[in-house]
């Protein structure tokens, strides 16, 4: 089994001083930013059925 995947910064501000969260009531997927001071959780949800495919003009479409 493979680690889990960390974000590479912040979705807040984009500092990249990230360090998994302690305090946040033991969800797994907490972060803190060192540069903000905010908490965030990640969670990922799964892949797509279809994926995204690319409509001639280059937009993506579901």
């Amino acid at each position: 089994m493979s680690e889990r995947a960390a974000p590479f910064y912040c979705p807040y501000c984009g500092d990249e001083d990230l360090r998994p969260s302690e305090a946040a009531d033991g969800r797994h997927g907490a972060w803190e930013c060192a540069a903000c001071n905010r908490a965030f959780s990640l969670k990922f949800l799964g892949l797509l059925a279809q994926g995204l495919k690319r409509s001639e003009s280059g937009g993506a479409q579901i």
